[in-house]
């Protein structure tokens, strides 16, 4: 068999088996050709759409879903205090004495540079006040600090005498305490009465007994056991009497 006869007949078979072809079988290849770029692209669109969706749902369970770690509860806080903020031991305030029967002097420390500390502090006020356990006597300085003071032990009685006269007063009271200021006066500064008599249960009368040559006594009639205790307070200077109540 010659190979025309061949090729004839292969395409005789392929024709009765494929059939005759579609009349518009053109017209349907051209237009796949031309869409197909369209095809592609709505394709493509769709993908960086998906992608986009994708890290959009990653990055919201990365905030709000199990691999954020917790988070800090609001509300109060309550901060370590740091060492600065820890007060030490010498830094807190020192106690008050206790209260003693005997007699003691006291120097306190000037508020004012000692070449400018006066010779005399003038007393500007007394004032006394009852307290629970106790009651309080107080006297203020003008312009600084007396030279030192001596608060004497109780004594049985409330006899005391008057300087420089010598004239004899009794207080109130059952018991004496006797105050000497030195390096002071109470007449520079001071308007008030010298004889306070208070109606308080431990303190019941503060009389000036001495007003002479710098010093100044007042003299505190008492009840009870007549033991006291004594401190110095600042801005302003004032000296500070206790008595304890029985």
């Amino acid at each position: 068999m010659s190979d025309d006869k061949f090729r004839r007949d292969l395409n005789q078979v392929f024709a009765e088996v494929a059939g005759s072809p579609s009349s518009n079988l053109r017209d349907r290849v051209r237009n796949a050709v031309t869409t197909a770029p369209a095809a592609r692209a709505e394709y493509w669109i769709a993908a960086v759409a998906a992608a986009v969706i994708a890290i959009l749902v990653v990055g919201v369970l990365l905030i709000a879903g199990p691999l954020r770690s917790s988070p800090t509860p609001v509300g109060v806080a309550h901060p370590t205090p740091s060492p600065s903020a820890v007060a030490s031991p010498s830094a807190m305030p020192s106690p008050l004495p206790a209260f003693t029967c005997v007699t003691q002097d006291f120097v306190f420390q000037a508020t004012t540079p000692a070449s400018s500390a006066p010779p005399v502090a003038f007393i500007s006020a007394i004032r006394t006040g009852a307290h629970s356990g106790y009651d309080r006597l107080t006297v203020e300085f003008a312009n600084g600090v007396p030279h030192d003071v001596q608060v004497s032990a109780p004594s049985d009685g409330t006899n005391f005498t008057l300087s420089p006269s010598g004239r004899p007063v009794t207080l109130k009271g059952s018991r004496g305490i006797l105050v000497t200021i030195h390096g002071s006066d109470l007449y520079t500064s001071y308007s008030g009465p010298t004889d306070i008599i208070t109606g308080d249960p431990a303190l019941a009368e503060v009389r000036q007994v001495q007003d002479f040559e710098g010093v100044v006594q007042l003299g505190l009639g008492v009840s009870g056991t007549g033991c006291y205790k004594v401190t110095w307070l600042a801005n302003p200077d004032r000296l500070v009497i206790d008595v304890q109540a029985a």
